[in-house]
């Protein structure tokens, strides 16, 4: 099975992929991967190189990598680390429908049948004050206000796409709910995928 969790900077995507990573390790044999992109481009900014630096300034302007870089680094990720018999969680991509677009693509290359899309839906209100009880140093104000104007610039039609794409299952879901509840919902979904035989 592949799911991909979108939603708003403070939405709980990575919690409820790691609630979820636990729940298919303990049901099934098939390895579990995780990719969040926000991870390798932390790695590529800590680089004393020419493409760490131009992406530490982005990141320090608060704005969204460029597409190429997401895609490269996901892609270089698939590439070098998938086997065929593992389930795969993304976390927060894509961002951008030149990246989704490019995720079609990889979805029919490792022939991942209708990826179920996980919305975490939360206001902007709920982001900020998550957001800003987190306490890590990029969610000072400014950055939280940066984060959520290209979440709603770029992302927002990224939620639209999937809903539409006959490709995908869409689920949307509250995230403004308790954890645990959120996680059996999610719970649920993979039920109802395993019962249609679904990948």
């Amino acid at each position: 099975m592949t799911f991909i969790f979108i939603g708003r900077s403070g939405s709980g995507k990575g919690t409820q992929a790691a609630l979820l990573i636990k729940h298919l390790q303990s049901q099934k044999a098939e390895p579990v991967i995780y990719l969040e992109t926000g991870h390798y481009v932390r790695e590529l900014i800590n680089q004393p190189t020419y493409s760490g630096q131009l992406a530490r300034a982005v990141s320090a302007s608060g704005e969204r990598q460029p597409d190429f870089l997401a895609i490269y680094l996901w892609a270089n990720f698939l590439v070098n680390n998938l086997a065929g018999n593992e389930h795969l969680v993304f976390d927060g991509t894509p961002r951008s429908l030149v990246e989704a677009q490019a995720l079609d693509t990889a979805v029919a290359f490792y022939k991942s049948e209708k990826p179920r899309v996980i919305f975490l839906d939360i206001s902007a209100v709920s982001a900020r004050d998550r957001l800003a009880n987190r306490g890590r140093p990029d969610d000072d104000k400014d950055g939280i206000e940066k984060r959520l104007g290209w979440y709603e610039r770029d992302v927002e039609p990224v939620i639209d796409y999937y809903r539409r794409h006959s490709g995908y299952q869409f689920a949307r879901i509250d995230g403004d709910q308790a954890v645990a509840a959120i996680h059996e919902e999610i719970k649920k979904l993979c039920l109802e995928i395993e019962n249609a035989g679904g990948n």
